[in-house]
């Protein structure tokens, strides 16, 4: 199939952020020593040993010139490029280092891109590699074998043919099996350059995955919630209307459905045995289900199992999530007129979803207003201790995936405050749940440089309502605190289950982001003395999320409601608030501005979190991947106002005494070199210390001699000899003018007295 344009376009931003990739530290172009082909008079054994050679150049031409009919025509010859690199040059060698680090980067930039068709894991068989390996043990050449590399993704047991209309992402690293655990011997470091940025350090990495590894399994739906007994006649109309369903477009989302293979290995699904739309769709024609409740279980493993299989913000896992929206309200009570079924939510009970929902009463004149609230209601209903769905059994302060009437790819992220039965005469008798909303980072609006953790989402003040159907699956959130330490036990959290981190609040009316000091502030009010809540398997140390980019800051931004800030620009009368994106309020009295702006700027989150590796974002931003101390730099210009306020209540800081941000411009150390050194066991940070240890003798201090000493002795013992009694002291005598003087002293006390 001929390479489309929407492939095309995502192979040359695949191949820009390959050019643009720079070390680390001397932040040279790596990839400019792979642009052009070595010349053949000065390296003609190159080009006896390299049986294809290939250069970056050569391969941005053929791409252009429409040379290629598969977009893994495109991959092979580009990890041609680096793995002839690899086999021709010391493994040692700087050439050898970037052409691993672009090898990574290839295969990472590669699989974020959705409509690209997943690369085969081996090397290419037209590679060195493979072309002399009956002859590279006896070869005593400086070429040394270059190992097999790892996969960086899990092998599709079957080839998949995806029809146009659906977008088939690869399925996550981190859905790998774990392997056992490597010992680090101390053998060459890890290639530098930007690759280095693109995964965590590997220890911490191991760290998560041996944990994991050995956590107690999901086993699988419960045998309560499920729908009512229905005739076969029924079933067969559930499984037509979601095969068959078709969006405004007119796009058939099933095709997503039946992408994903019948006989497939995730390792954390609670069941191995073959499943797909197909099989289902034939075993209810052939009434193969003895009750309805079979036929619900094996339609939920269904979508769980696909929900597993695509990428998370994909087109193919939003149109998983609408089917299963869909699923939910054929099988409830009330369910809708159809087939066709048409709905403007994608089948969402609410209105509108994060980003765009506002508030009972609100005045902003953006977004949908009276979908939410800001506090959690009781009236019309009746509260519970739990409801149950399709198997899950949901209790106060667990978390879920809600449906999003916005981007079905992105549900909605909640904490239950209260379970609840409707009393309202229209939905009498109806279970529900009210969550509060956590948004994701491209839901908010926020500065250019701020980074955010991986899975990192912000706790708002908004709280809904939302029927069981809205429910995609039950999920977990941890707060900073835990989640660098460990992960939830279960029942909390499973292996598989997404899993968020939340470190801030964020305001959406004033576009504001504030680190939470109080956790406890954050969940119910029944939970927040509990010990039993979401407590943790501990880690062998403290464990950081990735830090990333602004989404928005891509080769291709979401479609999202959020954004990047506007420009702060602000006039007379005008404040911006520390940490937001622009948004402008009334000018205060100047009383205690200095104090405000001082408390909110201890408050605010300003550029997110600062520890955990970072990863740029390629082409688009170089300038991105800059150290934190550039981006608090850029903070500074954005929050002048904030910084006057500082400097007239006087800045002492070791940073303002060695000349501002930009002098302490210092770079953090890779984690190559890193985790030779001790660290905090509280923060994982390298141990600094002011000087290096001073290896000589002490210096004694100055004493006194020995005769000086003696003599202090011989002083202090003649003065305690001479203090004698005061009566025996003998008395001397007066002089004549002090005699006089007494005289005349006496006869006036005399005088005055008669």
């Amino acid at each position: 199939m001929p390479i489309t344009a929407s492939q095309k376009l995502e192979v040359d931003d695949a191949i820009k952020a390959l050019l643009s990739a720079t070390s680390r530290n001397s932040k040279r172009r790596i990839a400019d020593m792979f642009l052009e082909l070595p010349d053949r008079e000065s390296w003609p054994e190159y080009y006896e040993v390299i049986p294809e050679p290939r250069c970056l150049h050569g391969i941005q031409a053929d791409l252009a010139k429409n040379k290629y009919k598969d977009a893994r025509d495109v991959f092979k010859d580009l990890e041609l490029v680096f793995l002839n690199a690899l086999y021709y040059n010391e493994e040692a060698s700087q050439i050898a280092k970037d052409a691993a680090t672009l090898k990574v980067l290839l295969e990472t930039e590669w699989k974020q891109r959705s409509s690209l068709p997943l690369p085969d894991p081996s090397p290419s068989a037209r590679s060195a590699l493979k072309a002399h390996a009956a002859t590279s043990a006896a070869d005593s050449s400086p070429a040394a074998k270059l190992p097999q590399p790892k996969a960086a993704a899990a092998t599709r047991s079957q080839a998949q043919a995806a029809p146009a209309s659906s977008s088939t992402a690869a399925q996550s690293p981190e859905r790998q099996p774990s392997p056992d655990m490597e010992v680090d011997v101390g053998g060459t470091p890890e290639p530098e350059g930007a690759a280095m940025e693109m995964v965590r350090d590997g220890e911490s990495d191991e760290i998560v995955r041996q944990l994991e590894k050995g956590l107690p399994r999901w086993e699988g739906f419960g045998d309560f919630g499920w729908m009512e007994e229905v005739s076969r006649e029924r079933r067969v109309e559930i499984v037509q209307g979601i095969a068959e369903y078709k969006d405004a477009n007119g796009v058939r989302l099933a095709t997503s459905l039946e992408a994903v293979p019948e006989e497939s290995s995730i390792p954390e699904l609670p069941f191995n045995s073959p499943l797909s739309l197909a099989l289902i769709q034939s075993r209810v024609h052939s009434d193969y289900y003895g009750s309805s409740k079979a036929f619900d279980t094996e339609l939920s493993q269904l979508f769980l199992k696909a929900r597993r299989w695509y990428e998370p913000t994909t087109e193919a896992y939003g149109n998983v999530l609408v089917l299963q929206r869909l699923y939910h309200a054929l099988t409830s009570a009330a369910p809708p007129s159809g087939p066709p079924y048409t709905s403007t939510t994608d089948f969402a009970s609410l209105r509108a979803g994060p980003g765009t929902a506002k508030p009972l009463h609100s005045t902003d004149t953006e977004g949908v207003p009276g979908v939410t609230t800001y506090r959690v209601s009781t009236k019309d209903r009746t509260i519970v201790d739990e409801v149950q769905f399709k198997g899950w059994s949901i209790r106060l302060a667990d978390w879920l995936h809600l449906s999003n009437p916005d981007d079905p790819s992105r549900p909605i992220i909640g904490q239950v405050f209260r379970c609840y039965v409707s009393d309202e005469p229209a939905k009498k008798g109806q279970p529900g749940v009210t969550v509060c909303w956590y948004y994701r980072p491209e839901q908010t609006f926020h500065p250019a440089n701020r980074q955010f953790w991986e899975k990192e989402v912000f706790k708002t003040s908004h709280f809904a309502d939302h029927p069981l159907e809205d429910v995609i699956e039950k999920i977990a959130c941890q707060f900073t605190a835990r989640h660098i330490r460990g992960r939830p036990r279960p029942p909390f959290w499973h292996p598989g289950w997404p899993l968020y981190v939340c470190d801030s609040r964020y305001n959406d009316r004033e576009r504001l982001f504030v680190k939470i000091k109080n956790w406890n502030s954050c969940v119910p009010e029944e939970v927040r003395k509990s010990t039993e809540f979401m407590p943790i398997y501990p880690f062998e140390r403290t464990v950081f999320p990735r830090r990333f980019a602004s989404p928005f800051l891509g080769g291709r931004p979401p479609r999202a409601p959020g954004g990047i800030g506007d420009a702060i620009e602000k006039g007379e009368g005008e404040k911006v608030e520390g940490g937001g994106t622009g948004r402008k309020r009334p000018r205060r009295s100047a009383t205690g501005i200095a104090s405000a702006a001082s408390a909110k700027q201890e408050q605010t989150d300003r550029i997110g979190p600062t520890k955990g590796l970072y990863v740029g974002t390629g082409a688009v931003q170089p300038a991105a991947t800059a150290s934190p101390y550039q981006y608090a730099q850029t903070a500074q210009v954005q929050y002048a106002r904030q910084q006057t306020a500082l400097r007239g209540m006087g800045d002492r800081s070791i940073v303002t005494a060695a000349g501002g941000a930009s002098v302490v411009n210092t770079e953090k150390l890779p984690p190559e070199t890193a985790r030779h050194f001790d660290r905090d066991p509280e923060t994982n940070e390298v141990l600094w210390f002011a000087a290096p240890p001073v290896d000589i003798a002490r210096t004694p201090a100055p004493q006194h001699s020995l005769a000086y000493l003696h003599f202090l002795a011989q002083k202090r013992k003649r003065n305690e000899s001479a203090d004698v009694s005061t009566s025996k002291r003998q008395k001397v005598p007066p002089t004549v003018t002090e005699t006089v003087n007494a005289m005349f002293k006496k006869f006036s006390e005399e005088w005055n007295e008669s």
